[in-house]
C-alpha cells in the first residue's frame, strides 16, 4: 500500500496549488483548499519540495463543494483546478493570487477583487473554444495534469452548450493529433483538425452543423467544409477570426476586458496609440473610434492570419494601420506614442518590450495579462524605468480553472 502524506494545508499559490507541510517540508498540494487536513499521495519529488494531489479530505474547509464535472480529481481531467470550490472562493482564491504576487515579485501591497464575468452561469457552459487531445486510437478527451495522457471523456461541463453539440469527444479521429472545436458569439461553428504528419483525416459526421478546417501549421488553414473561419461580435461590431486564431473563450470576456482598457486607456481625439499583440483587432478598433480620425491608431502582430483579419476587420477606420511585425522590432522603429496598450501571450512582455515601451515616454500604459506571475514581474520592470500601477482589474474569465483575467494601468511618475 503506498504511503499517503497527513498534510495541513496553509495557503493558496499560483497555478492551482495549495501549500501546506509534511514534516517541515513545503508540499504543493493539488485538488485541497486552505484551512483543510487532507491526505496526500506524491506525485512529484524534488530536493526543495513534493507535488501532491490531495485523495483524502480529513478536515474539509466549509468552501468545498462536490465538483460538479465525473472527470475532475486526483488522476483525472487536468482541465479544472477549483471544482471542489464553491464560485466566491475561487475568486477570492485567485484576488490572493494576484495580491502575493504583486507583493512579492513587485513591492506592491494591494487589495485585489475578481470580478465575475457575465455569460457563466454557475461556473459551466463558458468555454467556446475548446481544444482536445487525439490517442492513437482516434478518441478525443483532455489531458490529465502535468502529463501527455489523454483522459477521454464524453462532455466538458465548462465547454459552451454550442461548442459541445458538435459531440466531437463521441468520435473517432484517427490521423489526428488534435481537434479544436470553436461555437462564435455570433452564431459560428467550426472544428478545425490538425493532423499527424503528412496523413490525411476521415473527418466523421458531426452532431451538428459545422465548418470544418485542416490546421497544416505555421499560419495555413485549409477549409474542407463551409467558411474559413468564424465571426464574432463585441463593442457593437463584427470581427473575422481564422481557424484557430486568438479569441478570448468566455462569452463576456470581449466585452468586459474591452470595457476595462478603455476606461484605464482614457484615449482622447488626436492621440496616438500603439495597440501591441492586437491579434484579429479587438482593442485596436475600440481605441480607433476614441481617438478620431484625426488620431492614429497602430496595431502590432506577428501572427500572419491574425494580421489578415485585423485589416479586413478594421478597413472601415482610416486612422488605424496594423504591422506585421515582432513587437521588440517594432517598439525599436517607433518615435512615440501617448497611449500604448499591451496583450502579450501567458510569458509576458519582458525586459526588452517594457524597454522598447518606456523608450516612447507614453503618458500611460494598458497591460491586458493571463498571468499574474509575469504580470507582476513586468509592473517590477516598468517601475524601475519610471511607471507605476494606478489602476488594476482582474476578471473571472476562466471559472473553475486557476486562470484569471488582469488590466493594469500605469503611469509616468
Amino acid at each position: 500500500m503506498e504511503e499517503l502524506l497527513d498534510v495541513k494545508v496553509e495557503r493558496v499559490a499560483h497555478g492551482g496549488w495549495c501549500v501546506g507541510r509534511h514534516e517541515g517540508r513545503v508540499v504543493f498540494v493539488r485538488h485541497a483548499l486552505p484551512g483543510e487536513r487532507v491526505r496526500a499521495r506524491v506525485t512529484e519529488e524534488t530536493s526543495r519540495f513534493l507535488r501532491a494531489d490531495a485523495v483524502e479530505i480529513v478536515e474539509p474547509s466549509p468552501d468545498r463543494v462536490t465538483p460538479p464535472c465525473p472527470y475532475a480529481g486526483p488522476g483525472r481531467c487536468g482541465g479544472c483546478d477549483w471544482q471542489h470550490a464553491a464560485l466566491p472562493a475561487q475568486r477570492l482564491l485567485k484576488a490572493a493570487v494576484v495580491a502575493e504576487q504583486l507583493k512579492r515579485l513587485a513591492g506592491i501591497e494591494r487589495e485585489v477583487v475578481v470580478e465575475e464575468v457575465p455569460g457563466a452561469p454557475g461556473g459551466l457552459g463558458w468555454r467556446t473554444r475548446v481544444r482536445f487531445a487525439v490517442r492513437q486510437d482516434g478518441v478525443a478527451g483532455l489531458r490529465r495534469h502535468r502529463s501527455h495522457t489523454v483522459e477521454p471523456v464524453d462532455a466538458c461541463l465548462i465547454t459552451h452548450p454550442e461548442a459541445e453539440a458538435a459531440g466531437v469527444e463521441t468520435k473517432s479521429w484517427r490521423g489526428a493529433s488534435a481537434v479544436e472545436v470553436i461555437a462564435s458569439s455570433a452564431g459560428d461553428r467550426a472544428v478545425v483538425v490538425t493532423p499527424k504528419g503528412r496523413r490525411g483525416v476521415a473527418v466523421p459526421d458531426l452532431d451538428a452543423p459545422a465548418a470544418v478546417l485542416v490546421d497544416h501549421g505555421r499560419g495555413r488553414t485549409e477549409a474542407v467544409r463551409g467558411r474559413g473561419g468564424v465571426r464574432e461580435r463585441a463593442g457593437g461590431r463584427e470581427f473575422e477570426v481564422t481557424g484557430s486564431g486568438f479569441w478570448q473563450v468566455h462569452p463576456g470576456a470581449a466585452d468586459a476586458l474591452s470595457e476595462a482598457v478603455l476606461g484605464f486607456a482614457a484615449a482622447r481625439p488626436g492621440e496616438r496609440v500603439i495597440d501591441l499583440y492586437c491579434g484579429a483587432g479587438l482593442f485596436t478598433a475600440a481605441l480607433a473610434e476614441a481617438v478620431g480620425h484625426e488620431g492614429a491608431v497602430t496595431g502590432v502582430e506577428s501572427d500572419a492570419a491574425a494580421v489578415r483579419d485585423a485589416r479586413r476587420n478594421l478597413r472601415d477606420l482610416p486612422q488605424v494601420r496594423i504591422e506585421r511585425a515582432n513587437v521588440d522590432h517594432a517598439l525599436g522603429k517607433m518615435d512615440a506614442a501617448d497611449l500604448v496598450v499591451a496583450d502579450p501571450p501567458r510569458t509576458g512582455l519582458g525586459q526588452g518590450v517594457t524597454g522598447g515601451i518606456a523608450a516612447l515616454s507614453p503618458a500611460r500604459i494598458v497591460y491586458v495579462s493571463c498571468d499574474p506571475a509575469t504580470l507582476a514581474r513586468d509592473i517590477a520592470l516598468f517601475g524601475g524605468l519610471g511607471y507605476e500601477l494606478a489602476g488594476l482589474r482582474a476578471f473571472d474569465a476562466f471559472p473553475m480553472t486557476h486562470h484569471v483575467e488582469c488590466v493594469a494601468h500605469l503611469t509616468r511618475r
